[in-house]
């Protein structure tokens, strides 16, 4: 093992690609996996969200599955934090830091570095806080597009927490938050092997496809159902993921048509894929393995693990 280093294994790769099964395969008795899906993290959203179950849970344990409510937010910086926790947990324990998952996001940051964003006043940001109250999220994304055009365009108009974060560091620098730029280096704490799982995308979308219907075989309705009898709305950070903000357009249509749900929760799944491989792509030092090579996984892990053992 590189000095003081310790080994983590990333594993990521598009919805539906296949990663859940390999899991257990590879890293049955050996690993642990901590969780890379932003929507998996909430409590409540299960079949949505593909989460694994109960049972196969017990045969690997994993780790920031289910660990806040809905109408939480979740963010980056909070993944990465935990994260670092478990890491040296699992490796005091003899076992190999395994994290998997679909969230570019979280693996970008946790590999090199979380930002040197700006501190934040406090007066900046209930300032703010208060104009989401009085005004509206639209309102607030126009007036970032306003002076940060470029920051606007990478940041999804119905998503609060990125709109308003990205307010408060342009109001506290006079700069958009792109120009605090990620590092380019991992970081030196860790030594990464990094798996990225493919497929040909004829193949890919038709395990997507797939993979819709039986959430729907499987209760995917009632499970939405009971989160708005519970209270969970559109603008709940949990809500907002592929499986669910799908309900609540069709509500808001006035029409339930569950062929015709099925079929965007389809489309926007396949288009979700297309936008994680684009980012995928852009990561160095990537070994890339159709999930069907199972003797090429075995190999690359075993020798990684022998090199840093």
């Amino acid at each position: 093992m590189t000095k003081n280093k310790i080994p983590v294994i990333i594993l990521f790769g598009p919805t539906a690609v296949g990663k859940t099964e390999l899991l257990l395969e590879l890293f049955k008795e050996r690993g642990e996996v901590i969780n890379a899906d932003s929507v998996q993290v909430y409590k409540d959203l299960n079949i949505g969200s593909a989460k694994p179950t109960d049972d196969y849970i017990k045969k690997i344990p994993h780790h920031l599955i289910s660990i806040v409510d809905p109408q939480t937010q979740f963010s980056v910086a909070d993944f990465v934090e935990r994260a670092d926790v478990l890491v040296q947990d699992i490796f005091s324990r003899g076992k190999i830091p395994v994290i998997s998952g679909g969230t570019a996001f979280y693996f970008k940051n946790f590999i090199y570095g979380l930002p040197k964003l700006p501190k934040i006043d406090k007066m900046v940001r209930l300032s703010l806080q208060e104009d989401l109250k009085n005004s509206g999220l639209p309102t607030l994304y126009r007036r970032l597009a306003e002076c940060d055009p470029k920051g606007a365009a990478s940041i999804n108009p119905g998503d609060k927490y990125r709109v308003v974060r990205a307010l408060e560091v342009f109001t506290q620098s006079g700069s958009s938050i792109l120009d605090f730029s990620l590092s380019d280096i991992p970081r030196e704490q860790y030594e990464f092997l990094i798996i990225g799982l493919t497929r040909p995308r004829d193949v890919l979308y038709q395990r997507i496809n797939m993979r819709v219907s039986i959430m729907f075989d499987m209760g995917l309705y009632d499970e939405f159902v009971e989160l708005y009898k519970n209270g969970l709305r559109p603008s709940d950070p949990g809500m907002k993921g592929i499986g669910y903000s799908e309900f609540f357009q069709m509500m808001e249509a006035g029409c339930w048509n569950l062929e015709d749900l099925k079929e965007v929760i389809r489309q926007n799944s396949r288009r979700y894929a297309k936008r994680q491989i684009t980012f995928f792509n852009s990561f160095k030092g990537v070994k890339w393995v159709d999930p069907d090579n199972k003797l090429e996984l075995t190999r690359i892990v075993d020798e990684f693990l022998i090199e840093n053992s």
